[in-house]
């Protein structure tokens, strides 16, 4: 296969990402951007209010998108965008900032990872909220003893639920719908 026919193969393999604000971009193949894409199609509009994509990732090209004004504005200091969890959007309604990692098989957020990104924040003065993505409950219970209290789970095979890491927060009784 020549180069250019090799090139063209890749670019259809691409992900296309239509992103919050309505452009759009193309992440690398693999099963990590294939995640990627599903946080930001559908855990995004189910759990993030709307929030503004700040970050995103890409296995080949690290920062595919950085809205750098906006992180500075929110206080994040960015020394090393490798540092950077997978993906960053703001919730400005809420003034929640959420840091998620993308886990098919690099780490979630464990404690390390989220002590490591509050010593980033330390000038942010927005909640955070720590999210592990994962792709189904298979490569979660891969990760399950690793991930940091005060944090929330997203498995993109069932994207309509969270599991909670955070104890007494969501503790109380649900109702049934059947009788």
């Amino acid at each position: 296969m020549s180069k250019v026919e090799d090139a063209k193969k890749r670019t259809l393999a691409m992900i296309p990402v239509t992103l919050p604000d309505g452009s759009d971009v193309l992440l690398s193949p693999g099963k990590h951007n294939r995640l990627q894409r599903d946080i930001v199609t559908e855990f995004l509009p189910r759990f993030g209010n709307g929030a503004r994509l700040l970050y995103l990732g890409d296995t080949d090209e690290k920062t595919l998108y950085l809205d750098e004004a906006s992180l500075s504005e929110l206080g994040l200091k960015l020394e090393k965008h490798d540092k950077l969890p997978d993906i960053i959007a703001f919730d400005a309604d809420r003034s929640w900032l959420f840091l998620i990692e993308a886990v098919t098989s690099h780490g979630p957020m464990t404690p390390e990872r989220q002590a490591e990104l509050e010593r980033d924040l330390k000038h942010c003065n927005v909640g955070r909220v720590y999210v592990s993505a994962f792709p189904n409950f298979r490569e979660y219970k891969r990760h399950a003893d690793q991930i940091a209290w005060e944090t929330e789970v997203w498995l993109a095979d069932a994207p309509g639920h969270l599991l909670h890491y955070n104890g007494d927060r969501f503790l109380g009784p649900h109702i049934s719908n059947s009788k």
